[in-house]
């Protein structure tokens, strides 16, 4: 077997990690050129801080819940008697039952290779033992109800034979890659088996569909066929997975982008990011670049020209026309699902080029949005990220939500460990200030990781070798900082011609217990919306500020079962800033005694207001965009 976290990180990252001994089939491309390659998560420990303390929440959220639960419609299905009843909200039957099991699959092995945590093992060994006893006749695997008819018909030629039911392919989806993890990440054999079973079920039941045909059943939300497609493939060298992949791309929304065109107006975004994750797989696998040039130019579009300051996209589940987005502060901005797709995304074009402005686009995302995505006392999951001013934020509950953005949430704090560092050859290339350590095995190196960042601005790196090593120690210079980052080996500063926006080459034979000390130049400063210049965000390194705007009128609880519940609650008014052409730091100082607390002086219109990061805004009314007035408009009273 291949080494199980090499290719689920190959997944994340493009490596195109083949079984021992196999080699492409006759007349098959060449895998793509990989730049960079993330490391095992089992070699990344998170230190204290706070994206460990969110992960061992999630890690108490994940041991709560129980198999037998989301087993429930699997085995009704079989004809099998349930185990326990089933949870609520979209694990209803005719809800997409069945999806959050191959997330809560996805997230268990996550969790158990970033831990070693037999008690995770055992859930991923129970539930996967479960799905092959459910699976005995090797066809479609559900606990939706009714779609196992409509997959009939669809095996008949009839493309649009799924169109009455509940997103079948997408819901399949998560299943498959649960399936997918289980093996890779924790070596079960069972599962690897029942996944290709799946999939020769689904070459099966598409086998009688023309081009057209197929094109129709695209139409409808379909996940990460194509990626997870992939994998199998590259699992087994069977060029049937390679060239079902390839009938999942969806021409209507990939012609244009790989022409270079930006047609994402009006369209549901995360049906979209994950056909782009899904294409830039097949680059990978067989260094097509037209899907290499269609993935790029996605990103570029979604980060540059549909983000919100958070990172987030998307109001109301769809991408507005491009630099559109003043209009949609809404309390439905900022899907969660959308951003751990981009994230995978992100993951994939760093693996290409290794370039900052990719690491700064993670680093914006998972500070701003998958962090504060999180409620910190009870673990439950945002859907939508509100950016309504006065708004706050709506979370699960735990066992009657159960939203597409629980099921990616579960995965999101589970794998933090995943994109701190990089390496390829010689090159470490970091790309997080987390605090962790890092066990590099092909060097014989440990790195420690200590900081604060951003509360402060920072970072002390130890390396612990029995030998000496060469290589080249590679800083990530945010392209937000300011000039002038310090970077001491041993005490000593390190000459070196670097500007923002650039990794930082520190190549030298390093020695046990060497340390490297950087400082990052953070400051306070604004990002406007690019359809309003007088629509701000404030950020403080690469923390977007929220202002505090109270509790009044807001519901004693915020867990909802319906995510839109609490969409019209009246909210209100906001503050304006009246700091036309001032500077930021002659009307923004920090709080004296807090952390990453700042007050604005002399701008408040109608008072005053306290900005804090906006992750910690969890249990509050909050902006994170402002209003400046400019002089000739009539300050509020």
């Amino acid at each position: 077997m291949m080494h199980a976290s090499s290719f689920r990180n190959a997944a994340f990252v493009g490596l195109c990690c083949l079984l021992p001994g196999f080699s492409l089939p006759f007349g098959a491309a060449a895998p793509a050129p990989i730049e960079a390659e993330s490391f095992d998560l089992r070699d990344v420990r998170l230190l204290d801080g706070p994206f460990k303390q969110a992960m061992e929440l999630n890690s108490r959220y994940l041991l709560s819940l129980e198999p037998d639960r989301f087993l429930c419609y699997f085995r009704t299905g079989a004809g099998l008697k349930p185990k326990a009843q089933a949870y609520g909200g979209w694990e209803a039957p005719n809800s997409g039952a069945g999806r959050c099991l191959g997330h809560y699959l996805s997230a268990l092995s996550l969790q158990f290779r970033a831990s070693g945590d037999a008690r995770f093992k055992n859930r991923i060994d129970y539930i996967v033992d479960e799905l092959a006893l459910c699976h005995q006749d090797n066809g479609l695997l559900t606990a939706q109800a009714g779609v196992k008819a409509a997959f009939t018909e669809l095996a008949k030629g009839k493309g649009d034979a799924l169109r009455k039911s509940r997103v079948p392919w997408y819901v399949e989806h998560k299943l498959f890659a649960g399936l997918r993890d289980a093996f890779l990440l924790t070596g079960n054999e069972k599962a690897k088996n029942v996944l290709i079973q799946m999939s020769d079920w689904a070459v099966s039941v598409t086998r009688e569909l023309n081009e057209p045909q197929f094109q129709i059943m695209l139409e409808q939300e379909h996940g990460g066929m194509r990626e997870v497609l992939g994998d199998v493939y590259a699992m087994t060298g069977n060029t049937n997975y390679l060239n079902l992949a390839n009938k999942f791309s969806h021409y209507k929304i990939m012609a244009p982008l790989m022409a270079g065109k930006d047609e994402l107006n009006g369209l549901h975004a995360n049906t979209q990011i994950p056909k782009l994750v899904g294409s830039a797989r097949i680059y990978e696998l067989t260094s097509d670049t037209k899907e290499k040039d269609a993935a790029a130019f996605f990103w570029d579009s979604v980060v540059h020209h549909h983000s919100y300051a958070i990172g987030g996209d998307s109001d109301d589940e769809h991408f507005g026309p491009p630099d559109r987005l003043a209009h949609g502060l809404s309390p439905a901005t900022c899907e969660t699902c959308n951003v751990y797709n981009m994230l995978k995304l992100t993951r994939h074009l760093f693996s290409w080029k290794p370039e900052v402005q990719y690491a700064d686009f993670y680093e914006r995302a998972l500070y701003n949005q998958i962090l504060a995505s999180q409620e910190p006392g009870t673990g439950m999951f945002t859907y939508f990220l509100s950016l309504k001013p006065g708004h706050f934020r709506t979370y699960s509950t735990p066992e009657d939500s159960f939203w597409c953005c629980v099921g990616t949430g579960m995965e999101n704090h589970a794998q933090y460990g995943n994109s701190i560092y990089f390496h390829r050859g010689d090159n470490l290339f970091i790309n997080l200030f987390i605090p962790s350590e890092l066990r590099w095995q092909d060097k014989h190196v440990v790195l420690k990781q200590e900081t604060k960042y951003p509360e402060s601005n920072g970072v002390t790196f130890t390396m612990a070798c029995p030998e000496p090593v060469w290589f080249t120690f590679n800083l990530r210079y945010p392209g937000w900082a300011s000039p002038g980052m310090e970077i001491k080996v041993n005490g000593e500063a390190v000459a070196a011609a670097a500007k923002p926006g650039t990794f930082v080459p520190v190549r030298r034979e390093w020695h046990q217990g060497d340390r490297i000390e950087v400082k990052i130049p953070m400051s306070p400063r604004m990002e406007a919306l690019p359809d309003d210049p007088n629509k701000i965000a404030i950020f403080y390194g690469p923390l977007v500020l929220g202002g505090q705007l109270g509790t009044g009128g807001m519901p004693e609880s915020l867990e909802a079962r319906d995510q839109n519940k609490f969409r019209k609650v009246p909210d209100p008014e906001v503050p304006s800033l009246a700091a036309s052409h001032k500077p930021i730091e002659l009307w923004l100082k920090p709080v004296p005694g807090q952390s990453l607390a700042f007050r604005t002086f002399g701008v408040g219109r109608p008072r005053e207001v306290t900005l804090v990061p906006f992750y910690r805004e969890c249990h509050e009314r909050y902006t994170a965009y402002w209003q400046i007035l400019n002089k000739e408009e009539p300050e509020k009273k």
